[in-house]
């Protein structure tokens, strides 16, 4: 004779098999996010020289968004070089010679995994993450009674979250 399961037990059985599933996938996102905090320092990140052809007598701004470097600016030039904070344009040949900072090629792919949009692959699993993680909120509030005392603290804690998580964006 099979027993009928609760909507309670359920959930909880739910939370608990899909919470083992995505202890890896939080670990991986938990840590490229404390690595996005410093993304405008140079924690991490070490310096690569870059040698390339980009389009000859190319304007400042041109310049910049072909380089893929921000806040460029063009200190002075000398003849067809263009010097600049990270090296060097040679305006008739297209040539720019410049050092960038960049992040170790594993912790650049994890930390792609906060910036995935709707056109890379990843965005399914940002997708599934999210909604994971919705019903993981949703699902909690059924592994404890609503009449137990642990229910209501727990309400209570969930209220100081939204609360705290409110003051921290609009202060």
């Amino acid at each position: 004779m099979s027993k009928k399961q609760t909507l309670s037990t359920t959930m909880r059985i739910v939370h608990r098999y899909l919470g083992f599933f995505l202890a890896g996938i939080m670990a991986v996102y938990a840590l490229s996010g404390i690595i996005l905090i410093f993304r405008d320092s140079g924690f991490l990140k070490q310096e690569k020289q870059i040698v390339k052809t980009v389009k000859p007598n190319a304007s400042g701004e041109d310049l910049g968004r072909m380089l893929e470097l921000r806040g460029f600016k063009a200190e002075r030039e000398e003849g067809d070089i263009v010097y600049f904070k990270e090296g060097t344009y040679n305006k008739k040949t297209g040539e720019a010679d410049y050092k960038k900072m960049e992040l170790p090629a594993a912790i650049e792919k994890m930390n792609h995994l906060h910036k995935a949009k709707s056109g890379d692959p990843l965005f399914f699993l940002n997708v599934f993450f999210g909604l994971s993680l919705l019903f993981f909120v949703i699902s909690s509030f059924w592994m404890f009674m609503p009449k137990t005392t642990i229910f209501k603290k727990g309400l209570y804690f969930t209220a100081a979250g939204v609360v705290l998580t409110l003051i921290l964006l609009f202060v």
